[in-house]
């Protein structure tokens, strides 16, 4: 038997009393319109009290109801339609109420006031026995009637129960299956919350891995850089003991030629002396001067190849191979690992270093590492 007819109109009316309910909301404070209930010349209505907050919000200035000075009038819009309304010294209590839009909100408060349950009995009623009530539930069937049908209508040979027992069974079951969804869906909740502190812990230990990875880098960028300046200081130690030994040498030949070059002069001037006693008085210690010139030993020079800095040559290749090999390590270290490790001054280095970057100041990320900059001279 289908009793859903008698349904109909009580779902009718909950429909007609929801759409009402849309009806009867104010467009300020999003509930039922509050007495009194005030209409805007374009027809729109407004609880008085939201009407007077928009309008005290639009007009700072304006004095209320209770001041002793004569208020002049104010205007603001329609929350509804933008249209504006213009009031005189009396404010929102110079405008209209509206008595019918009251009346029905008193009429819906007294609908929804009634049982539902009593309102569902006055239309539960038999389809094909109409004055009859729905009383009794068909358990082959499994579906409600009334008692006319188990006695002369289609369930007469079918078991029925009372209405109320059959309520209270299923009503009884479907809270079991509601409180097991619960149940259910706390495990889940449960199951999910684990889930997003295990993505937390493995973001957070990513950030941890990377900021380690970043300081080793570090510490290797700092070995190298130690590295390049202490080769750089031997080159420029050697170049500087070569061409201080070399620029020493310029500065003896220099004066050797200065000097040699004066005495040519010398020797040049007496031989244009055309008084030959006067000659003769200076030429014995002029050929003594060049004699003696001509024997000073010059001798000293740099060897061949004494220029070349090749020996200052390093061979890096298998040190960029083994950088190549770097990996994570897969495997926990064995002692001996460990000892070769060292005290582990610098992992203790590292986690200082660490706890700095950690600290409410510092960067969430290790942004991209610049390497140092190579040195101008070039691998041989």
């Amino acid at each position: 038997m289908n009793f859903a007819v008698g349904l109909k109109p009580l779902l009718a009316e909950a429909r007609n009393m929801e759409s009402l309910e849309k009806q009867l909301i104010c467009p300020i404070c999003l509930e039922m319109f509050t007495k009194p209930v005030v209409i805007l010349p374009c027809q729109h209505n407004l609880c008085r009290k939201c009407a007077n907050d928009v309008f005290q919000a639009s007009n700072p200035l304006w004095q209320s109801r209770g001041s002793s000075a004569v208020p002049s009038g104010g205007r603001f819009r329609c929350p509804s339609c933008r249209h504006e309304v213009v009031l005189d010294r009396h404010g929102v209590y110079g405008l209209q109420r509206n008595l019918l839009v009251e009346n029905i909100i008193d009429i819906y408060k007294q609908e929804s006031a009634r049982p539902l349950h009593a309102k569902a009995e006055q239309h539960l009623m038999c389809e094909e026995h109409e004055d009859e009530r729905i009383n009794i539930y068909c358990l082959r069937c499994e579906a409600p009637t009334c008692s006319l049908c188990k006695v002369f209508g289609a369930h007469k040979d079918c078991e029925v129960a009372p209405l109320p027992a059959v309520y209270q069974r299923q009503k009884s079951e479907l809270s079991d299956g509601i409180a097991m969804l619960v149940a259910g869906n706390d495990r889940i909740q449960a199951i999910i919350t684990q889930m997003e502190e295990i993505c937390h812990t493995i973001e957070e230990n990513g950030r941890r891995q990377k900021q380690h990875l970043g300081l080793r880098f570090d510490s290797l960028y700092s070995i190298l850089e130690e590295r390049k300046k202490e080769l750089l200081q031997s080159i420029a130690r050697e170049q500087e003991a070569k061409v201080q030994l070399v620029r020493g040498l310029i500065r003896q030949y220099g004066d050797h030629l200065e000097a040699s070059s004066k005495l040519v002069e010398s020797a040049i001037q007496a031989m244009e002396e055309p008084q030959m006693a006067v000659y003769l008085q200076h030429s014995k210690e002029l050929l003594k001067k060049i004699t003696d010139m001509s024997k000073v030993s010059m001798s000293s020079r740099p060897e061949p190849g004494y220029e070349n800095m090749d020996h200052f040559s390093i061979n890096v290749d298998y040190v960029a191979e083994m950088l190549r090999t770097i990996e994570f390590q897969t495997e926990p270290l064995g002692e001996d690992e460990v000892d070769a490790l060292g005290d582990g001054s610098e992992a203790a280095a590292d986690e200082d270093r660490l706890e700095s970057l950690e600290a409410p100041d510092a960067a969430e990320d290790v942004g991209p590492r610049q390497k140092p900059a190579s040195s101008p001279h070039g691998q041989h």
